[in-house]
């Protein structure tokens, strides 16, 4: 069984599911520090008329001090929800598949949700089914697994049973490769392509949200994702 592991990414770009797709099970990081500075997790691309749109996500930090990525909580004062829904509505309103997924987007930006992991996950689990992507996805608390670093990630392994772990080209100057061997588990390393699809607005541009292809594309994402 190939395990591989993500933080949970808000609306994640491509090379998340393709990962996803290339393991038997991804394990989704949760219990793991918040990050301090603004990351991946309450962010993303999206594209509109001038070329790159940010998504942004508002968290409560202010006097928390650190805290895991499941206790975070979204901070929902203000009008940033409708905001954002406008202008993904204004940005994909001619984007062939856009409307199909518009009411998925209303409940995204319905102020449903209280913590950015349930977000986040709502998220993940609408794009894995829209690129009919059947990789076992499972939070890391509900593991019961802890650690740092690369002994996190053996530790997850050990936890399934596992003898294989996928990571990204990236990250083999990350990884203690020895702890891994001598702990009877294989890496294995995969770079993640950037396919090219119709978009609208000019210039083609890479690893936006996976949102982006399934405005534009449908039913062919899952093909055009993974035939590269």
């Amino acid at each position: 069984m190939i395990v591989s592991t993500y933080q949970p990414l808000f609306a994640p770009f491509l090379g998340f599911f393709l990962k996803a797709q290339l393991s038997d099970s991804m394990i989704i990081l949760d219990a793991v520090q918040f990050p301090q500075k603004t990351s991946w997790l309450t962010r993303n691309r999206f594209k509109n008329e001038q070329g790159v749109l940010w998504i942004f996500i508002p968290v409560w930090r202010k006097g928390l001090g650190l805290q895991t990525i499941n206790k975070v909580r979204i901070y929902k004062d203000g009008r940033w929800m409708d905001k954002h829904l406008t202008s993904l509505k204004y940005s994909y309103a001619n984007s062939p598949y856009f409307n199909e997924h518009l009411g998925f987007l209303e409940e995204i930006f319905s102020g449903r949700f209280e913590n950015l992991i349930d977000l986040n996950m709502a998220i993940i689990g609408y794009l894995k089914k829209q690129l009919k992507i059947k990789t076992r996805i499972i939070l890391q608390s509900a593991l019961g697994v802890k650690g740092k670093g690369s002994e996190l990630l053996v530790n997850i392994c050990n936890a399934l049973e596992s003898s294989d772990f996928l990571a990204q080209d990236s990250a083999k100057k990350h990884l203690e490769q020895e702890l891994f061997s001598s702990s009877g588990i294989n890496l294995h390393f995969f770079s993640r392509p950037s396919p090219i699809y119709p978009q609208l607005w000019g210039e083609f541009i890479h690893n936006l949200s996976a949102f982006d292809l399934i405005f534009n594309c449908g039913d062919k994402s899952h093909d055009i994702l993974f035939s590269t």
